[in-house]
C-alpha cells in the first residue's frame, strides 16, 4: 500500500461505483479521458474512479484505485479499457494541473483492509437468501453456482457493485471499511426495501 501513488489522475463518473477485487470495463471517448488513459497506461497503468455528485464538479471522497489489465484502441479512435480494483481511497484535496483531466492527492490508510487476504468467513446466509429474493424481484439473473466461486470479499463487493441501488446507497457500501461493515450496511439497504414495498417481512438482525 506504501508503493501506491499518492497523486492520482482520477476519473470522475456519475453512477459507476467501483469497489476492490472487482472488474470495471470501461469505453473511452471524451478527450480529455482518452489522455489520462494514454498517460497512466505508458507510467504504472494506475488511475482512480471517483463518482461524480449531481452539483458542479464536486466528487464523492471516497473512491477506487484500479489498474488496466486490459487496453485496446478501436478504429474510431475510442480506448477500450478493463480496470481491475485494487484499493479505496480518500481524497484529501485537488492538485492544480494544466493537463484537461483532473489529478487529486490522497491517502489509503483507512481501507488496508482491501489488499489482505482475509480468510476468515463471515456468515451471510441471511443477506444471501435476501439477496437472491431481492435480485429475482428486480428481475437480475445471476449465475449463483459461479458466483459461489468467488473469496468472500468478492462476493460482496460484486454485489455491492451491481445492486439495484440508488447511487448514493453504492456510495455508502464503497465507505463501508471493513468486510463486516459493507455486510451490515447491505443488509440494511436490502431490508428498508422490502420493508418499504411490503413484499418482505423477515426482520433482519
Amino acid at each position: 500500500m506504501n508503493n501506491f501513488p499518492k497523486t492520482l489522475p482520477v476519473f470522475p463518473l456519475s453512477g459507476v461505483i467501483y469497489f476492490p477485487k472487482t472488474n470495471l470495463p470501461l469505453n473511452i471517448f471524451e478527450q480529455r479521458y482518452l489522455n489520462l488513459v494514454k498517460d497512466v497506461y505508458d507510467k504504472d497503468k494506475l488511475m482512480g474512479m471517483v463518482q461524480s455528485k449531481k452539483e458542479g464538479k464536486s466528487v464523492y471522497q471516497v473512491g477506487c484505485l484500479g489498474k488496466i489489465s486490459d487496453y485496446q484502441k478501436s478504429k474510431d479512435g475510442r480506448i477500450l479499457i478493463n480496470l481491475t480494483g485494487i484499493s479505496r481511497f480518500r481524497i484529501l484535496e485537488e492538485i492544480s494541473n494544466n493537463k484537461l483531466y483532473r489529478e487529486f492527492r490522497v491517502d489509503y490508510k483507512d481501507f488496508t483492509e482491501d489488499t489482505k487476504d482475509i480468510k476468515s468467513e463471515i456468515d451471510t446466509k441471511s443477506l444471501m437468501d435476501q439477496v437472491k429474493k431481492f435480485f429475482e424481484k428486480n428481475g437480475l439473473l445471476l449465475n449463483w453456482k459461479e458466483f459461489e466461486k468467488l473469496d468472500q470479499s468478492q462476493r460482496i463487493n460484486t454485489l455491492a457493485m451491481i445492486a439495484p441501488v440508488t447511487n448514493e446507497e453504492k456510495q455508502k457500501l464503497l465507505e463501508s471499511v471493513s468486510i463486516r461493515d459493507k455486510i451490515n450496511t447491505l443488509e440494511s439497504i436490502i431490508s428498508f426495501y422490502f420493508h418499504e414495498t411490503g413484499s418482505y417481512n423477515q426482520t433482519i438482525q
